[in-house]
């Protein structure tokens, strides 16, 4: 039946949509690694050579392939499969294969314990240099990465073990899936500290390691908090009868069966969603010792320290890459007919960040050539490792959530929506403060350093002495600092304070010594100056912004 006239829909013109306008174009495309912070940094501390190999890999983290891999690797997140269709019990996590794809790279590129197995000098820095540029495409996948890097200096508690695995862990090759280790071509390695009654508190610890009949031994309790449960191999602590020992943990078995790993459930997290952080139980799980029985926590801090350090080079990262973003948007988007980044106030936000971002970096990178120095036999390198690592852990962990709320602030709504990726970093951002020991922990771990390890602290003050007479704050900082250690009074409540400033001391140290003077001159007038701001943006004036601005990273036009 026709419709009468009078509701005959008649066509209307054609429609149209505006012209989009004054929106950054996207962030891909572009090399990474073209960071003059990064790439001083890389030469000063030894590894000039490899600048090639870094922005290739920097091309690659900044191309449109390895930004979908890191999205499809947070939004399809792996899934646990306990039993197979049979009802055999099989304890797997499936990944996208875009984690896949980033782990290979990361794997191929000598992001993971390739470093070992070279003797070069700078051959930490390089794979420092490496994991920071990688972290651009996503941030998740490098936990594993970290671990196994971290695992060989522990493993080497056990001769024995090392001698058949570290090649493995040291390989090239990313290998994925559950086989007999020594039948691989490449290996990952985890660690299995914490319980679920105790967390940081390792000696209250209650899973218990029995030796068996064949020398082998027996694990038996709950972990609760194991990341990356697909790997190969963990470092478990547990109790023996003679206290808190490490173990060596296969999930496979030397004659190709499955070792009791039954993974309990993986943790809903609040970011870090690509990589699977599990609770497995250990029931008769056939586990090896590495190092001296009772000895668990100071061979496992082998691995806890360089672990750490990958906390010091994630965060550095995480801020680097989140003022990117905002750098990016600011030199494009326009507002009240300026572009934000020639507006007065936008420019000492992003300064602000920009002197942050640099303080974090150089200290990054200082700490990866000292791990590389002290690998070469140098004492007094080793003694700063020690000290410095907990230091910048604390620190730059603790500012990097800061940093990337204010950067995601910088693109208004627009950062607020997950398509900027954005949202990701805000949500990786507190995860290495956690990871490692929280704040408190490192804290308190620096005061045990400076109380039981005199050598520490005497290394970690000849590198603030040598930026000596530099700048006048500097120096009074460091005077300041040098009076709250000499009074042990309620040390541990002023333990925060104290390892801020140790952290500001020693970052304004790099920079008097390294950086450009408008970047020296603008970091100590705003964290030792009168007028120190609470919040990013808050720099006095006077400083040569545009100085400051010039070191930010290239980003595509």
């Amino acid at each position: 039946m026709t419709a009468p006239a009078d509701h005959v829909v008649r066509s209307s013109p054609r429609a149209t949509t505006h012209q989009v306008t004054n929106q950054a174009p996207p962030l891909t495309g572009h090399d990474v690694a073209d960071d003059p912070v990064l790439l001083e940094g890389v030469r000063r501390e030894g590894a000039a050579r490899h600048l090639d190999e870094l922005h290739r890999l920097g091309r690659l983290a900044g191309g449109e392939e390895a930004q979908r891999w890191g999205e499809e690797a947070n939004r399809h997140e792996p899934v646990l499969r306990t039993h197979d269709r049979y009802g055999n019990r099989v304890d797997e996590v499936d990944f996208h294969p875009s984690y896949h794809q980033l782990m290979d790279v990361a794997v191929r590129e000598g992001l993971a314990a390739a470093p070992w197995a070279d003797d070069r000098p700078a051959a930490h820095v390089v794979r420092a240099a490496g994991f920071m540029v990688w972290s651009f495409a996503e941030q998740g996948h490098l936990c594993p990465v970290s671990m196994t890097y971290a695992a060989v200096p522990a493993l080497r508690a056990a001769p024995g073990l090392a001698a058949l695995y570290e090649p493995l862990l040291a390989s090239r090759i990313y290998e994925p899936g559950l086989r007999a280790p020594a039948a691989k071509a490449g290996l990952l390695a985890g660690m299995s500290m914490t319980e679920k009654q105790g967390g940081t508190d390792l000696r209250a610890n209650t899973t218990t390691a029995t030796q068996a009949p064949d020398g082998t031994w027996r694990l038996r309790g709950h972990k609760w908090f194991t990341s990356a449960p697909m790997n190969d191999v963990f470092l478990a602590l547990a109790q023996a009868p003679g206290g808190l020992s490490c173990f060596f943990v296969p999930r496979v078995l030397p004659d190709g069966s499955r070792n009791s790993f039954r993974i309990q459930r993986l943790k809903d997290k609040l970011g870090n969603r690509s990589n699977a952080s599990s609770e497995p139980e250990f029931d008769d799980t056939v586990a090896w010792p590495v190092g001296p029985e009772g000895r668990g926590i100071k061979t496992i801090l082998e691995m806890v320290t360089l672990t750490r350090l990958d906390c010091v080079l994630g965060s550095s990262s995480g801020i680097r890459t989140a003022l990117t973003h905002a750098a990016h948007h600011v030199r494009h988007r326009s507002a009240f007919g300026a572009k934000l980044i020639d507006q007065p106030l936008m420019r000492n936000v992003i300064a602000d960040l920009a002197l942050e971002s640099e303080a974090a970096t150089t200290l990054a990178l200082r700490l990866a050539g000292a791990v590389d120095r002290a690998q070469h036999g140098d004492d007094q390198e080793r003694a700063f490792l020690r000290l410095g690592t907990a230091v910048g852990k604390y620190w730059i962990c603790k500012r990097q959530p800061t940093a990337v709320a204010e950067a995601l602030e910088c693109l208004g709504g627009n950062g607020y929506d997950e398509a900027s990726g954005m949202p990701r970093l805000y949500r990786e951002a507190p995860l290495n403060g956690i990871w490692e020991g929280s704040g408190n922990v490192n804290a308190l771990d620096v005061l045990r350093a400076l109380n039981r390890e005199p050598a520490s602290f005497e290394a970690f003050r000849a590198e603030i002495g040598a930026a000596a007479g530099g700048d006048v704050r500097l120096d009074a900082a460091w005077t300041r600092v040098a009076r709250e250690l000499a009074s042990p009074e309620d040390a541990e409540f002023r333990a925060r304070h104290l390892v801020e400033q140790l952290a500001l001391v020693l970052q304004g140290s790099l920079l008097v010594r390294h950086a450009p003077a408008a970047v020296a001159d603008a970091f100590c007038a705003s964290r030792f100056g009168d007028r120190r701001g609470l919040a990013f943006g808050a720099l006095p004036a006077g400083l040569d912004i545009a100085g400051i601005l010039g070191r930010l990273p290239v980003t595509p036009e």
